[in-house]
Parts: structure tokens; sequence; C-alpha cells
């Protein structure tokens, strides 16, 4: 079930940001009972090729293609560029970048009650 969601946004099908078929339709298309259509869901989300948003439903992950892919039918097309190595390293750059600005501000806390402090003596 979950390669057959794959092939139909690699094929563009489904194009990024649209609405994967419902838990209902997925369950009448393939005989399938709710747990085997529960268990594709996590499976196209650690992949990269789907996200959930709370209270609206499962939709395409919107991807970028690599360079020389030119889209759904490109070379890179059997894999989601983005995926979760490629999610982890990006969100790595930002824990990072935000540990140095806070690591920034709390030197420039330090040095003006530092400021106020001798102003005090």
């Amino acid at each position: 079930m979950a390669e057959t969601v794959r092939e139909r946004i690699r094929s563009g099908g489904l194009r990024p940001g649209a609405a994967l078929p419902t838990q209902a339709l997925l369950m009448r298309e393939f005989g399938a009972s709710s747990l085997t259509v529960q268990k594709a869901m996590p499976l196209l989300k650690q992949d990269g090729w789907a996200v959930t948003r709370p209270g609206k439903g499962a939709f395409v992950a919107h991807r970028d293609y690599p360079d020389g892919a030119d889209g759904p039918d490109g070379p890179e097309a059997t894999a989601p560029a983005g995926g979760t190595t490629a999610r982890v390293d990006a969100l790595e750059r930002v824990l990072t970048e935000a540990a140095q600005q806070i690591a920034d501000l709390r030197g420039r806390v330090e040095a003006l009650e530092s400021d106020v402090s001798d102003r005090g003596h």
C-alpha cells in the first residue's frame, strides 16, 4: 500500500501539497483493515514522502529535486530528496545556529550587567 502511494507521488499523480487519500478510501481501495492502513502512513512519513497536519490530514511532502533531476520523472525520483537523514541534518544545523545565538545573547547580557554593576560602584 505504501509503495503504491509512493509510485503515485513519483509519477506525479499525487503532487506536493496534495491531500493523500483518507484512511476510509485506502481501506476500500485495497480491501485492507484500518490497522493495515495505519501502518502504511508512518512508512511514508519516515521516508519523507508524506507529512501530517493535526486536524487536517496527511499530505504529499514538498520535495526539492536534486540538480539534474527534472521533477517526479527525473533520475533521482526513486528516493525522496530531503528524507529522514536530510531532515535530521537540517535540524542539527538550525539547532547549532540557535545555540550560537543564545551564547552570543548571553555574552551581551553579561556585558550589560557588568556595565550596570560598574556604574553602581
